[in-house]
């Protein structure tokens, strides 16, 4: 099997001024397998995250001509308290010790703390990561409301007729969008022998229809909507049902439905699965931290740009209340239903992906927060509790 290469060369300005490389490394699967297998050093960890749109294929998702600006605070970030088991850590120890490369904080959509580390700048496309499923799943909404797909409660093999006779026969889309299909799935990213493996395996062979025929062979583990399994291979399968119900590539509806309307400054970037797709709805998307900023915005408005409502009415409330309340999940977003999750939270809810990417939301306290991380497992490797982060972000700007 050829491997996939690519050679990006430049420079950046560096710290007291100097001129450091970017990127002058060839680009292989090994680095890739790396990166799932948790196996890269801290400085390629960074490389490897700001450059993930030449690791496999990707498509372009295109701005519009017109930025829309952020509007800066009259205020900066307040000192934080950051009170974990017994010890009070502040914003520096917080974005050290987790290895935080981009972090933006809004406080009634104003800019209060916009920052860059580990070489980063406001032009770098960072991985999002299982951050980006909270976007597929907005899609839905917006195919939703344009009458492209009737409803959540219709029959995934509606749309996607290759999955007839398989287990995800009598699905529907809601139940998929819970992670609770009852499909068989192992999302092990370390195990070169997990679903989640598998499907990585067929982005670098880029064959057309694969991904598909591969889900179809997929068993049921239990009845739909009684488990939940997390699955990316899942969220792969939405994208490739919006490409169904909207006839246009993913790349397209987004750019002209919500990338473009939000005024972003870059052109997005998401992995493909072949020249013909999907596109790899539930990760591989790699966009700026202001760009992530205006999409956390947006959902924060619970989809209304400029007055109007891209998405049906109460879509963003029922989208974040879970249907597994130990679990804290709703349609791709992670919520803040679970016993014992701080009454702060209430009604708040996250994207959240490996390496330490998130997004907080919390709609009542007017605070908006992306984290962009490169932390060295896919589990992560939290120093500091990010709940505990996003509570004394809230305290600090009462």
């Amino acid at each position: 099997m050829k491997k996939l290469r690519a050679v990006l060369l430049g420079t950046t300005i560096g710290f007291m001024g100097l001129v450091q490389p970017v990127w002058s490394a060839q680009i292989d699967q090994e680095r890739i397998n790396r990166l799932f297998d948790g196996q890269l050093m801290p400085d390629d960890m960074v490389q490897v995250l700001s450059h993930v749109d030449v690791l496999v294929p990707s498509a372009t998702i295109k701005k519009g001509d017109q930025v829309r600006p952020f509007e800066r605070a009259g205020i900066e970030l307040p000192p934080l308290r950051i009170l974990q088991n017994g010890t009070t850590y502040d914003l520096y120890d917080f974005l050290a010790l987790n290895r935080i490369a981009g972090a933006m904080i809004l406080k009634d959509g104003k800019v209060v703390l916009e920052q860059y580390n580990l070489g980063i700048t406001p032009q770098t496309r960072w991985l999002s990561a299982s951050m980006i499923k909270s976007l597929t799943s907005t899609l839905v909404g917006v195919a939703i409301k344009e009458g492209h797909i009737k409803s959540v409660h219709d029959q995934v093999v509606d749309y996607l007729p290759e999955l007839k006779g398989s287990g995800y026969d009598g699905v529907t889309i809601e139940q998929i969008l819970h992670m609770r299909s009852g499909v068989k799935w192992d999302e092990t990213y370390n195990d070169p022998k997990s679903h989640r493996r598998q499907v990585l395996e067929m982005q670098y062979r880029q064959q057309p229809g694969e991904f598909l025929k591969f889900m179809a062979t997929l068993e049921r583990a239990h009845e739909p909507g009684t488990q939940y399994n997390y699955s990316t291979g899942e969220t792969y399968l939405i994208g490739s049902l919006l490409a169904a119900a909207t006839g246009r590539p993913v790349e397209e509806y987004l750019s002209e439905k919500l990338w473009q309307p939000l005024g972003m400054e870059q052109d997005g970037r998401w992995w493909v699965m072949s020249p013909e797709g999907p596109i790899t709805a539930g990760g591989g998307y790699a966009a700026t931290l202001r760009d992530y900023t205006r999409l956390a915005s947006f959902y924060a408005n619970k989809g209304v740009l400029d007055g109007k409502q891209l998405v049906p009415d109460g879509w963003f409330e029922q989208a974040t209340v879970s249907a597994t309340p130990d679990k804290g999940y709703g349609y791709q977003w992670w919520t803040y239903d679970k016993p014992g999750d701080a009454a702060v939270h209430e009604r708040a809810f996250a994207a959240r992906g490996v390496y330490g990417q998130a997004m907080y939301i919390n709609p009542s306290a007017g605070v908006v927060i992306v984290l962009l991380g490169a932390q060295s497992k896919t589990g992560g490797r939290t120093v500091v509790n990010y709940d505990a982060f996003y509570e004394a972000v809230i305290e600090a700007l009462k």
